[in-house]
């Protein structure tokens, strides 16, 4: 099994083991696959630091660090305890065994809890990958750090920090009856798809190589100056950095290139407060489901145009003449849904909605003309 499969029925695994979350899954792999940062915000018991250990556990060969902070931990509990042989060559260093420095992926709970030394270190980490350890300055193999809060940080010290995270969810318990009760009642050990190391960096090369076709850039901008409008701006680096998260989006459905689909996805990504999510959520659709309104216009008038011909016709000629002109006036409204499906097609927008609609007014033209 190649990686891309295993990666596959990773994805299936965890979206059956924990409910409601397939766009948090999603963005945890995406994440991954493009070594991006991602902040959970909800209450606790919503499984945040659980599906972090999941995700791990099917990264073999991979670090993995854990840890709740509060404003009384110690650099020594992230970071690793001072090195006394160190220390006695005037060399203040930490052992960094099985710490944060040494992680591919860790998990901070209530990251904005630390203190503010705590926290400067740790944005140094995620931003740079670099941690300043004594007198040397080292890389780290940090993939992705997983941050959790139950609030929104409100001191402005802490704004950059929230800012690294380019990815960002709001979850809330189990919302639906009957998946609470599915919840309740799988009792089984989850399945367990592993990757290596290795395939992970080799799917992370992969990932870089998906196309972003010119018509996505053109639509990022769109995006952009609409939410601009609204007056919910995101940084040039936050939109920079989105093009790699959408090629692992693109990437996780098996695609060779980046559709206007995949651009759905930046709901996660452009919202400050989670109150701007459903605004920026709806921004995204109106401008990539437009034509889907052109449709349905094209459908109504249609139906109009029928029920217009059928009811002003009396006699039988009336009634041949209001069925040519019907013929042709649908055949027209074909021609113009046949345009859009053109225009969206390439986009990679979806298309269902559209032949559904191609769909009822041939049929309203089959219909007319076995009645002519």
């Amino acid at each position: 099994m190649g990686p891309q499969e295993k990666l596959k029925r990773i994805r299936e695994e965890l979206k059956q083991m924990f409910l409601e979350r397939a766009d948090l899954i999603d963005g945890a792999l995406a994440a991954l696959l493009s070594s991006h940062h991602l902040l959970i915000i909800g209450p606790p018991g919503t499984a945040k630091s659980m599906l972090a250990d999941e995700l791990c556990r099917r990264i073999e060969g991979a670090n993995y660090f854990q840890w709740l902070l509060t404003r009384f931990t110690t650099p020594e509990e992230i970071f690793g305890a001072v090195s006394l042989k160190a220390l006695e060559q005037d060399d203040y260093r930490r052992v960094t065994t099985r710490k944060l420095p040494e992680a591919h992926i860790a998990f901070l709970d209530e990251i904005f809890k630390a203190n503010s030394s705590i926290l400067n270190a740790i944005l140094t980490l995620i931003n740079e990958r670099l941690f300043h350890n004594g007198k040397e300055v080292g890389a780290v193999p940090l993939l992705t750090l997983f941050g959790a809060s139950n609030e929104l940080p409100e001191e402005e010290e802490l704004t950059a920090l929230y800012d690294r995270f380019l990815l960002r969810f709001v979850v809330n318990y189990i919302a639906e009856d009957f998946r609470f009760l599915r919840m309740l009642e799988s009792q089984k050990t989850p399945e367990r798809t592993t990757l290596t190391l290795a395939e992970l960096t080799e799917m992370q090369h992969d990932v870089r190589a998906i196309t972003l076709p010119a018509h996505v850039y053109r639509s990022i901008a769109d995006i952009r100056r609409e939410l601009n409008k609204k007056n919910i701006p995101a940084s040039d680096r936050r939109y920079r950095q989105s093009l790699s998260l959408l090629q692992a989006c693109a990437y996780l459905e098996g695609e060779k290139e980046v559709y206007e689909k995949h651009l759905f996805f930046l709901e996660h990504v452009l919202w400050r407060d989670p109150a701007e999510h459903e605004p920026v959520r709806g921004t995204i659709r109106e401008l990539l489901l437009g034509y889907e309104e052109e449709i349905t216009e094209l459908l109504y008038e249609s139906r109009e145009i029928r029920d217009s011909a059928l009811q002003s016709a009396r006699t039988s000629d009336e009634r041949a003449r209001a069925l040519i002109e019907l013929h042709t006036k649908l055949r027209n409204i074909l021609t113009k849904v046949d345009q859009i499906m053109e225009k969206a097609q390439p986009l990679g927008r979806p298309l269902q909605r559209v032949q559904t609609v191609r769909h009822e007014i041939e049929q309203l033209q089959k219909d007319m003309l076995e009645q002519f």
